[in-house]
């Protein structure tokens, strides 16, 4: 196991990783993969997804694709859906309101909130570069930014990758999906309204290149997916910085579970783009930074592929883990292996 440096300096708290490359690769994996788990209705196929999350009841599981391909516009099916337990859709919605789901939420009152992160300028109707709240039968409750619309001004986004709902109804958007975008996270009210914001572009402590995916633990601490920055950033939910990590890789999604276990998908890195790291799931903790499993990537080519599995994370009440993932269009479920 990866040797952990914990300094407090100022009061922020600072890891240091000794051999963590070698160890983080390593981490025994206790999981046996389920493909096929899912269906989707009428014979379709699945498309990209990265879209992920659990339902409140902690059985169900909220899904949204992009279309059977990887992009909605202009199709007419519902591209979020919910699954039950044998992976049967029991409630799906969407037809016509998402042109790329990337992230996906569930509050308290299992509202369903989608991060849209493509967008087209307005010829003649613009789509896309929003963040959606939609009720759990898909009546659309609230929408942050403007379709269309690109920018970074308070009431507008570019390519917005995640959204996440603080307990006291706060809502937190990492904008923009590119390295070179917007590269912030931006704080809202529970009504919407603007409150503040925080990120450049850059790789210092508090700057981002494409921040992917957002995590919150017990203590409110916002975690942040830095993924070209290949770390997470770890915040005050009034954006002060509080730790930087690297030794869950490049992360493109990320779930923190009610025991404060941090799961991270690593879908981008191979010696070509990050040298020494292998694709997969990193599982620690969120207290203190340690690895103590990993899921590699099925796929084998390390060095010159894509995207390849899990982009997006979730756990069930069981503790099973599925993996949305975007370059395979497929949805994995991970067991632990008796």
């Amino acid at each position: 196991m990866t040797k952990l440096l914990n300094v407090a300096i100022c009061g922020l708290l600072i890891f240091a990783a000794t051999d963590s490359v070698n160890a983080q690769n390593h981490a025994p994996n206790p999981y046996q993969s389920i493909s096929g788990w899912a269906e989707l209705p009428d014979g379709r196929k699945w498309g990209s997804t990265s879209a992920i999350y659990p339902a409140n009841d902690g059985k169900h599981i909220w899904i949204a694709e992009r279309c059977g391909t990887n992009l909605c516009v202009g199709s007419d099916v519902d591209s979020v859906l919910l699954f039950d337990p044998d992976g049967n859709v029991v409630k799906s919605f969407g037809a016509g309101l998402i042109t790329w789901p990337h992230g996906i939420f569930v509050d308290a009152d299992d509202n369903v909130w989608i991060a849209d992160a493509v967008g087209y300028e307005p010829v003649p109707e613009g789509v896309g570069h929003t963040v959606m709240k939609f009720s759990p039968d898909g009546e659309l409750l609230m929408r942050l930014g403007k379709e269309g619309i690109s920018g970074d001004g308070t009431d507008v986004f570019t390519k917005p990758s995640d959204v996440f709902v603080a307990p006291n109804g706060n809502i937190f958007v990492a904008d923009g999906h590119d390295a070179g975008g917007n590269n912030r996270i931006v704080k809202f009210d529970k009504d919407g309204n603007y409150l503040m914001q925080w990120g450049s572009t850059g790789s210092e402590n508090g700057e981002f290149r494409d921040p992917h995916a957002l995590a919150m633990d017990s203590q409110g601490r916002l975690f942040v997916a830095d993924r070209t920055n290949r770390r997470i950033q770890i915040f005050t939910q009034n954006g002060e910085w509080i730790a930087t990590w690297t030794q869950f890789s490049g992360p493109s999604g990320l779930y923190i579970d009610a025991n404060d276990i941090l799961y991270s998908a690593d879908s981008e890195s191979n010696e070509r783009r990050n040298t020494g790291w292998k694709r997969g799931i990193r599982i620690g903790s969120a207290k203190d930074g340690f690895v103590t499993e990993f899921i590699p990537d099925p796929e084998p080519d390390q060095n010159n592929s894509g995207t390849s599995g899990a982009e997006g994370i979730a756990l069930d009440a069981e503790g099973n883990i599925y993996g949305a993932e975007v370059g395979p269009m497929a949805v994995m479920k991970y067991v632990r292996k008796k």
